[in-house]
């Protein structure tokens, strides 16, 4: 008797111990993340989506679409402007190599203090600085040079894009490719206005070439 309970308790140990060097599995874990938005579901687009500890990570589409290998056990944390941080735990019971989710973001609105600046300490102080600003005929002349049309076009092609326009431009090239998803994009060989507008600068002379000034 005592002979079987050794050979049994040593196959649960064994047992035990090739549970504990099995190698975490690899699941593809997708899913949508989604908001209440007046009693309605809507997606929320590029919320960032990182596996926790690590440098691995993906964010969503702008249909709020995800899709990231993981192993089993792993730390998902989801985050997005002006929503709460949201962590979640990768089932170690999975028997898929396929998981699907539908994670919900609550949003987290902050509403800071109203703050007026004001370049003078009052009105009064800034009506008499005002009338006792000295407009000489130069600083008129460099305020219109510097506000002429031209200088303001050099200094528009030298300047970079800020966080604002990089995002909306962004959005722009987003919204022009799902609005072509699945077919073929339309060439400008069968644009009527591509058309007019190049005989209109054929006929003004736009295409002529140029005599090159002999030195």
């Amino acid at each position: 008797m005592r002979f079987y309970f050794v050979i049994i308790l040593t196959f649960l140990s064994v047992s035990l111990f090739a549970q504990e060097l099995a190698p975490p599995k690899v699941i593809q874990f997708s899913g949508l993340i989604l908001t209440d938005v007046n009693d309605k579901l809507e997606p929320v687009p590029y919320t960032t989506i990182m596996v926790k500890g690590t440098n691995r990570g993906t964010y969503s589409n702008i249909e709020g679409f995800f899709s990231i290998a993981v192993e089993t056990g792993d730390v998902l944390s989801f985050s997005a402007i002006g929503f709460r941080n949201i962590e979640k735990i990768v089932p170690d019971t999975l028997t898929d190599s396929r998981y699907s989710v539908v994670q919900l973001m609550v949003r987290d609105t902050i509403n800071l203090p109203e703050i007026v600046i004001f370049p003078w300490p009052s009105r009064e102080h800034f009506a008499i600085e005002f009338l006792a600003m000295d407009v000489t005929n130069e600083m008129e002349e460099r305020l219109k040079k510097n506000l002429a049309e031209e200088m303001l076009a050099k200094v528009s092609e030298v300047t970079p894009m800020d966080g604002n326009e990089n995002s909306d431009y962004y959005m722009r090239q987003q919204a022009r490719s799902f609005y072509h998803y699945g077919q073929t994009p339309p060439m400008n060989i069968f644009n009527l206005f591509a058309w007019a507008e190049f005989i209109k600068a054929w006929k003004a002379g736009k295409f002529k070439r140029k005599n090159k000034k002999e030195d």
